[in-house]
């Protein structure tokens, strides 16, 4: 079978009882980025983000030390802005220069993409804000799982962090 027709599309969606502007914000801030990214018991050393259509981001994600404590860094580009309501961007493994990097070669298992394509819809409502994350490229497999459930232990640590700003 051709591995094109394996890949499926990842959805997750969330709602905060956080005004739109400031999860926008959690998403574009770097200063709050770095308090967030990452599963639980991550950190977020650092996070460069030039937010333009065609700008780049590298971020860095920092295991514990119970699992190896390593730094992983991501980057890709942004495709699409459009403040308050859609953010669009590509996402790859990376060393911490930014380069791309094959997840193979980083060790990870087949089931990883090597790119994952990011839509995220923000969607206001009152005071309160719906996010639609939607992450192109997945194959079905352990990656697949984990990535669910890092992100919405991410997305925990979002909520927790910007709920303490508003």
């Amino acid at each position: 079978m051709n591995q094109e027709l394996k890949k499926q599309e990842l959805v997750i969606t969330r709602v905060f009882d956080i005004p739109i502007e400031l999860v926008w914000k959690g998403w574009t801030d770097p200063e709050l980025v770095v308090k967030w990214w990452g599963p639980k018991h991550f950190t977020s050393p650092s996070c460069k983000i030039d937010l333009r259509e065609g700008g780049r981001y590298l971020f860095c994600m920092l295991a514990p030390e119970s699992q190896g404590g390593q730094a992983n860094f991501s980057t890709g580009t942004y495709t699409k802005i459009i403040p308050n309501e859609r953010l669009e961007f590509t996402h790859y493994l990376s060393d911490s220069d930014g380069n791309i990097l094959d997840p193979a070669e980083a060790g990870l298992p087949p089931d990883f993409p090597f790119k994952i394509d990011y839509v995220i819809d923000f969607k206001a409502n009152g005071n309160k804000t719906e996010l639609v994350i939607t992450e192109y490229g997945w194959t079905q497999g352990e990656m697949l799982k984990r990535s669910i459930i890092g992100m919405n232990q991410s997305l925990d640590k979002l909520a927790k962090a910007i709920g303490t700003i508003y």
